[in-house]
Parts: C-alpha cells; sequence; structure tokens
C-alpha cells in the first residue's frame, strides 16, 4: 500500500474494504506474516471459494494484499508492514466482542494467543511487551524521546549476531511501537522487531503454535531470560483469563 496525500474520497474507500466481516476476518488472519490460499481463507471465514475470490480481488486492488499465483494456486499475503499495523490499530481499537460461554479449548487458544502470537513479522502480545520492557530496562533502547536504539543496544544484537547496518538500510523505522489489543500497551515493531522475531526463531527459542500463536520452546524459556537479564519465572504465562476473543 503505497502512501499519497489523503482525501476524502480515498479514505472512505479504504475504510469501506474492511467494513466486511469477512475482508477484515481475511486481513486479521494474514497478520500470521504468512501466504494464505484462496481456499484457506475461504474455509476460515465460512464462506464459499466463489466468494472468498471476490473479496480478495477487492483487498488486492485496494491495495491491502498482494497475490502471488502458482500452479493452479492463488496465494496472498498483506501487502506490508504498513498495512500490517493500519490492521493492529484498528483492531486495538474496536470493541470487545460480548462475553460468550466459549470452551476450555477455545479459552486456551484465546489465553496462548494472548500469551504471544506474531504481528506480522514481529512479536506480540504478553510475550512481545516484556521484550520490549526488558530493552528498555536494560537501556538497550532509549524511549525518552521517541524509541531509539543505544550503543549498549547495537552491542547487544551483536552479541545475537544482528547486524544493525541492514536494518537502518531498510525501508521502515528500525524501532517503532505498536499498541498491543491484548495487553493495551506498545510492543516492539519496525525493522528490529522483526529482526528479533526472526533471530529468536533461528535459534530455537520459539515455535509456532496454532494460526499466529507462538510459544517458547523448553530450551528457550531460560534462553530468552538470560539475553534479557529476567528470571525464567517472567516469561511465564499468566493464568487463563478473559482475552477478549479472537480479535488480532
Amino acid at each position: 500500500m503505497t502512501t499519497t496525500a489523503a482525501s476524502g474520497p480515498g479514505l472512505a474507500r479504504l475504510a469501506a474494504l474492511l467494513a466486511d466481516d469477512t475482508r477484515a476476518r481475511f486481513c486479521l488472519a494474514l497478520l500470521d506474516g504468512r501466504a494464505w490460499t484462496a481456499g484457506e481463507l475461504a474455509r476460515l471465514a465460512g464462506v464459499a471459494p466463489s466468494t472468498a475470490s471476490d473479496h480478495l480481488t477487492r483487498l488486492v486492488r485496494g491495495g491491502l494484499l498482494v497475490e502471488q499465483r502458482q500452479g493452479r494456486h492463488r496465494y496472498v499475503r498483506l501487502a506490508g508492514p504498513s498495512v500490517a499495523q493500519l490492521i493492529e490499530d484498528l483492531a486495538g481499537h474496536a470493541p470487545a466482542p460480548p462475553p460468550t460461554a466459549d470452551s476450555l479449548r477455545a479459552v486456551r487458544a484465546g489465553a496462548a494467543l494472548a500469551y504471544a502470537r506474531t504481528c506480522y513479522d514481529h512479536l506480540a502480545g504478553r510475550l512481545g511487551v516484556l521484550l520490549r520492557d526488558a530493552l528498555l530496562a536494560r537501556r538497550l533502547l532509549d524511549g525518552s524521546d521517541g524509541l531509539a536504539l543505544t550503543p549498549a543496544g547495537r552491542d547487544w544484537l551483536a552479541g545475537l549476531g544482528v547486524l544493525v547496518a541492514p536494518l537502518r538500510a531498510a525501508r521502515r523505522p528500525l524501532v517503532r511501537d505498536c499498541l498491543d489489543w491484548t495487553e493495551r500497551r506498545p510492543h516492539l515493531a519496525g525493522a528490529l522487531g522483526a529482526a528479533l522475531c526472526d533471530r529468536f526463531f533461528a535459534a530455537g527459542w520459539l515455535t509456532r503454535g496454532a494460526g499466529r500463536a507462538v510459544r517458547l520452546t523448553p530450551a528457550g524459556g531460560p534462553a530468552l531470560a538470560a539475553a534479557l537479564g529476567l528470571a525464567p519465572a517472567d516469561l511465564a504465562p499468566e493464568a487463563t483469563r478473559d482475552t477478549g476473543g479472537g480479535r488480532a
């Protein structure tokens, strides 16, 4: 999605793209950062494949999604980090759904999503917020005038094998706050947030769960706690609580 001068009609067209339950569900699902087929999204939303295809065409034409065809399959993903930020920010301002008598399985799935999940290409949920807070507490990030990486932070990243120079050259902010819809506090986004998420997966500290949920591996919990200067218990999930349903 390109950045252009704002206009009333343009904003109205953008809002109309998301003013549909099916298209909104597609965008929320795609916050996992992966490519989905039209059939997978149709099953997720409980609509016919032809209906899903029509909605996806509108989202692609509107610049929110991009598509890639491989053989007979049509894959779609969010158009980029700026679109993911838009969807996550809107979800953070959306009203919570009314309480329902959820099954134990649904409650557990919601708790897992609230604890740790991907927000496009960076960590969200309680674990994502803890990561940001720990980096600030150790002065690896400076939050006095917006977020900024400190010299100590560069050294810490080098120890993890994360090079800063390529991140600064990326066409996105190095560090940025992203409002977390479950914690109602910021987690870390930007090129650095994405690089850390990739590094944690590559190191085997994180593994994917169902959907967008991620979880710490047995070795990853102590390793990440040590890297952040925390006790392993600080990273433990909280007791199951109301997570506000399945929003992003």
